[in-house]
């Protein structure tokens, strides 16, 4: 196993967001967090990379308790998060917005990584000297991601990476993060898309008003009636 929460507690003030919520991600799969908007699903990716501190609970993370470790040593740690409205850096070039995903490892930046980024995308390559603000939502999404994955990281916490991009797009990023987590990059996925999610996902939790309401292997989740109907807008028979 390489993420383990338990019984996680996260509030804003006096609201608390996170109501004591548990899973597991083992090494090497795409785990999907499901749920309405407010269910608290973009609260668990950002306290599970440092940005938010719980008020209770525990993070594991390859073993090691995380929960009072500060974001910026969370890259180190093999944790990268590509957050919701994918906040790239608009007047930096696409190569300066990757090197800024591994200025933790100081000067040095390997060429190899940046070349298995152009790699995955390789509209990136054809845009390297443009600024990222200039860039197409789908192409500022690449860019998060490629970002992201300049940490070598082993768990990577993708947040809503298909909203507001075209059909096509969204198939594309899809069939990206499959190549990513077939290369050795386990995945903490949260998405509004919630059939594409359990398509690519092994397991899944489903997220209300702060609390797990389900759990179970994607394919079960993906046909069961519950969660059609209030997830992928199909009523039972």
């Amino acid at each position: 196993m390489l993420l383990q929460v338990e019984n996680l507690r996260v509030a804003y003030g006096a609201i608390e967001a996170l109501r004591g919520i548990s899973f597991e991600v083992d090494e090497g799969s795409i785990v999907a967090l499901l749920g309405a908007n407010g269910a608290g699903k973009t609260t668990t990716l950002r306290t599970v990379s440092g940005l938010l501190r719980p008020r209770a609970g525990t993070i594991t993370f390859d073993g090691q308790r995380i929960d009072a470790v500060p974001p910026h040593q969370m890259v180190g740690l093999g944790i990268g998060h590509v957050p919701e409205g994918r906040r790239i850096f608009p007047r930096m070039s696409v190569l300066e917005n990757l090197h800024m995903g591994a200025y933790y490892r100081g000067r040095r930046v390997p060429d190899a990584d940046v070349a298995r980024v152009y790699d995955l995308f390789p509209v990136l390559r054809e845009r390297s000297g443009q600024d990222g603000g200039t860039l197409s939502g789908g192409e500022q999404q690449m860019l998060a991601i490629g970002r992201a994955l300049m940490g070598s990281p082993r768990l990577l916490l993708l947040d809503e990476p298909s909203m507001g991009l075209a059909p096509m797009i969204v198939t594309r990023i899809f069939e990206i993060i499959r190549e990513i987590n077939e290369q050795g990059t386990t995945v903490l996925l949260v998405e509004q898309n919630a059939s594409q999610a359990l398509k690519l996902a092994n397991r899944g939790y489903v997220l209300e008003t702060g609390e797990v309401v389900m759990s179970d292997d994607a394919a079960t989740l993906l046909a069961d009636e519950r969660v059609r109907a209030a997830y992928l807008g199909e009523g039972a028979a």
